[in-house]
């Protein structure tokens, strides 16, 4: 009797781990972005590799906010971060953003998981350019959330993002 309950949840927890493990495809575009480290999927050596098609299929969100970047209100489309993490089945608890200019700011995953940031892809319904910020730029729903309105938000809101690490 023992056997076979040990024998189901064992059954079980194998069917738990295969909906959790995500198989992701190999890029068919240009990587755009590389997430890595604490990470339960991956789909490269490097971790998980994504060109823009990948990231415009994860559950996505549009802010409409001020920023201090802008001068007027600036419609901002992109991924959610959440799902971004979801996808890779991340599991640590500090991501370190860097930028295509070396610059380098560590997000708490908690800002991913408590609000819905985007991975902008797209300003005002046009992909992000590198000259503007692009390919991706990390924006807080300043526009839901006025206390994220301060420097320490917009430190963690990098732009031309091209790799995470989950810590």
């Amino acid at each position: 009797m023992i056997k076979c309950i040990v024998a189901a949840c064992l059954a079980l927890f194998g069917v738990a781990s295969l909906a959790v493990a995500a198989e992701i495809p190999p890029p068919k575009a240009a990587v755009i972005l590389t997430v890595s480290g604490k990470i339960a999927n991956s789909n490269s050596a490097a971790g998980v590799a994504l060109d823009a098609a990948m990231l415009d299929a994860l559950p996505a969100k549009t802010t409409i906010a001020d920023t201090p970047w802008y001068p007027a209100k600036t419609r901002f489309e992109g991924p959610l971060g959440s799902a971004l993490l979801d996808l890779v089945g991340a599991t640590g608890t500090m991501l370190r953003v860097t930028a295509l200019n070396d610059y380098v700011v560590e997000i708490p995953v908690a800002d991913f998981r408590k609000w819905p940031v985007i991975l902008a892809t797209k300003i005002d319904g046009k992909p992000i350019s590198v000259r503007e910020k692009g390919p991706i730029f990390v924006i807080y729903p300043f526009d839901q959330e006025p206390s994220l309105y301060n420097e320490l938000y917009f430190g963690r809101s990098a732009w031309q993002l091209k790799s995470i690490e989950v810590r």
